[in-house]
């Protein structure tokens, strides 16, 4: 699929001091990038910031893009829409939180919420994840959060990155109820869409470990656990993708993105069987990106500016 040119260029730049973040205390701010220390991450060294790295994600703006989804469930391709949220802000690493300000204690994180909605005839999916991925871009992911929420009910799953890997899993179905349970560090499938954005030398290749996405593991009621996957990247282009392929699971996720910096997501596919028998029909969600908007959304919040929903072309609520 072809690239899109930003059509909002880049109005602020690192100078800009303006709070990233919603509900924000009103003080303005701008981030800088944590050492290594901050991070609480073994492994590499900090990644250098490149000036249009900088430039880019501290303007004191998110990067906003929507979708044209179909969204594979219940065997059958639904219409829908996502939008994935790109914003850095400071992390608090004792609470694992936002903070409200920089500081000790801090990490500068890139943060991905990515929100789909569809619907499964009458009634309506919601879905968010929260990906909370270090600036200094050293080793994983410092928090991630999924919720679902359905007519029948609603599940949520947050893992914190501490000693170990912390899962705590709360759902409406008897047999997954609420749990509590630690993994091993290994990598983290959520992540890597945070990763993608520091270019694409940051992605990892080859085999490994890696823990599928929440959303995943909940809407096809897997163990949560790291399951094998190849992970490949195209070769360089106009626009590459990256294919995580886990033969256990029988599924495939490729994410498509453009070659150049900011590395814009452009779409996926995940493909999987359409039931929970192994011998189902593969079945493959698409998303498309449709628009992108800069701009610090979280102060967009008056009827005025219900328009610019109609901007990214979003119409479910």
């Amino acid at each position: 699929m072809p690239v899109k040119k930003n059509r909002f260029p880049l109005v602020f730049s690192l100078a800009t001091l303006v709070m990233v973040g919603c509900g924000g205390n009103g003080n303005p701010q701008a981030e800088p990038a944590p050492p290594a220390a901050t991070v609480k991450e073994e492994g590499a060294p900090p990644r250098p910031l490149s000036p249009e790295f900088r430039e880019y994600w501290y303007a004191g703006v998110a990067e906003v893009s929507s979708y044209a989804l179909k969204q594979a469930r219940y065997g059958e391709l639904r219409d829908g829409e996502a939008v994935l949220i790109y914003v850095t802000e400071p992390f608090n690493l004792e609470k694992q939180v936002k903070a409200e300000q920089s500081g000790q204690g801090t990490a500068s994180v890139l943060k991905l919420n990515r929100a789909g909605k569809f619907l499964t005839g009458v009634y309506p999916y919601s879905i968010m994840s929260s990906i909370f991925y270090p600036v200094a871009d050293t080793g994983h992911a410092l928090k991630i959060s999924t919720s679902v929420q359905e007519w029948c009910g609603h599940v949520y799953m947050q893992l914190n990155n501490r000693e170990a890997f912390e899962v705590q899993s709360h759902s409406y179905f008897e047999g997954e109820a609420d749990q509590s349970l630690s993994l091993p560090k290994s990598l983290l499938e959520d992540e890597l869409w945070a990763r993608l954005r520091f270019g694409p030398d940051s992605l990892p290749t080859g085999t490994h470990e890696v823990v599928p996405s929440m959303e995943y593991l909940r809407l096809k009621h897997q163990p949560v656990k790291a399951y094998s996957a190849t992970l490949t990247l195209s070769e360089s282009g106009p626009q590459r993708t990256y294919t995580l392929t886990y033969p256990e699971l029988n599924r495939t996720l490729q994410i498509h993105f453009g070659g150049e910096f900011p590395y814009p997501i452009e779409g996926w596919t995940e493909t999987t069987p359409s039931g929970f028998r192994p011998d189902s029909p593969m079945i493959t969600t698409t998303a498309r990106r449709k628009e992108t908007l800069r701009t610090p959304y979280w102060q967009k919040n008056s009827n005025a500016d219900v328009s610019l929903r109609d901007t990214l072309g979003l119409h479910l609520p």
